[in-house]
């Protein structure tokens, strides 16, 4: 379907779209070519010779999602994510996983005593640096 990029165009222009968005019949080819005009143009979408595409529906998550994203936000990071918050989310598993070894005998009372006070001062980022403290000092984790 060559040579239709004039009435391609007007459509797109008539129809509030873009070209990509244009659909024209391969059936009424002839009747499409010899349209030249904005009006013979405008006949042919009443006569459903060339019609609109349907665009992309975004759907409601996507759009609060493109809301939510860089650029978008107001506030400093602590206003989003609390710091309360986050401090318990990295607080809990390491002392289970301390409570744990202690329950398992893999470590001794001195030793978990002084591990759980470093935790709580904030020294461990995540269970795998209290692996990683734990080791130096000689325990099997």
């Amino acid at each position: 379907m060559g040579g239709l990029t004039l009435q391609k165009r007007l459509a797109a222009s008539i129809l509030k779209v873009g070209l990509s968005k244009v659909w024209l019949d391969p059936d009424h080819f002839e009747d499409i070519k010899n349209a030249i005009t904005r009006k013979d143009i405008k006949k042919l979408i009443e006569k459903g010779y060339i019609k609109k595409k349907q665009g992309k529906i975004p759907y409601p998550k996507e759009k609060k999602d493109k809301k939510q994203r860089a650029g978008s936000r107001k506030g400093k990071k602590g206003a989003r994510a609390d710091k309360k918050r986050a401090w318990i989310n990295t607080i809990r598993p390491i002392r289970k996983m301390l409570n744990e070894l202690k329950r398992q005998g893999k470590i001794d009372k001195e030793t978990y005593k002084t591990a759980y006070r470093l935790a709580k001062a904030g020294t461990f980022r995540s269970r795998s640096h209290l692996k990683l403290f734990l080791q130096q000092k000689g325990v099997k984790v």
